[in-house]
């Protein structure tokens, strides 16, 4: 059995009972980055083996790790924050484990692009998410695909390109369309603002964008 398990995205009481109860039963778990998981795992007083699996590693470790979970070993898989395989690393070991015939279950929990949807104030009962866009090659042309959508897009950004994001959209999508970013779910600095993309992009050259965003836009109007 394999366990993607969502872990905190900031404030660390924002993990459910079972994901705590399976972190101290599995036989392993498997952290993006042992040094951010060990501060979950040391707070809840977990004491279960685990070790790094992360984007760089995770072709390398991933038929060692099957021929465990084929051996009889139960693994959870965390993220740094949120839900393994959204925007981390995950997919690649859920489809080896499948073709393996090892069950798989990821239990409800934490991930940043719902409370930003549902806060945002734009319509949320359609949706689409995107992610981190494309560093360079194939930025534009996505960009360019987005603009004609008429549901609501969910972006994440990080604050070095957040300001470059509201330059390429504007021409494309237009100055008035309607946006909210939220920075730093449910952390000490959690804010949001809610606007259009020039006042986005005016409000964030006045205040320098720091920590993580999720970038809410509207989807373009029909009628």
């Amino acid at each position: 059995m394999i366990y993607l398990i969502p872990t905190p995205i900031g404030n660390l009481e924002d993990i459910t009972f079972r994901a705590l109860r399976v972190l101290k039963e599995v036989d392993l778990i498997l952290a993006e980055d042992t040094r951010v998981s060990i501060k979950l795992l040391k707070h809840y007083g977990i004491n279960t083996p685990f070790e790094s699996f992360h984007m760089h590693n995770e072709h390398q470790k991933a038929p060692k790790i099957i021929k465990q979970l084929t051996g009889g070993m139960t693994i959870a898989v965390i993220s740094d924050a949120g839900t393994p395989g959204i925007s981390d690393p995950g997919f690649l070991l859920v489809r080896n484990a499948l073709e393996a015939k090892v069950e798989v279950q990821c239990l409800p929990g934490p991930t940043a692009l719902i409370p930003a949807l549902v806060q945002s104030g734009i319509p949320c009962d359609r949706f689409n998410f995107e992610g981190f866009l494309p560093p360079k090659k194939g930025r534009k042309s996505r960009l360019e695909y987005m603009a004609l959508e008429t549901k609501t897009l969910v972006f994440y950004e990080s604050p070095h390109k957040l300001i470059k994001l509201f330059d390429q959209m504007i021409p494309l999508f237009g100055g008035d369309r309607k946006l909210a970013v939220v920075r730093e779910i449910s952390k000490l600095y959690e804010s949001t603002f809610r606007g259009s993309l020039e006042g986005a992009k005016s409000f964030f050259q006045e205040n320098t964008p720091k920590g993580e965003f999720v970038v809410v836009v509207e989807g373009v109007k029909t009628s």
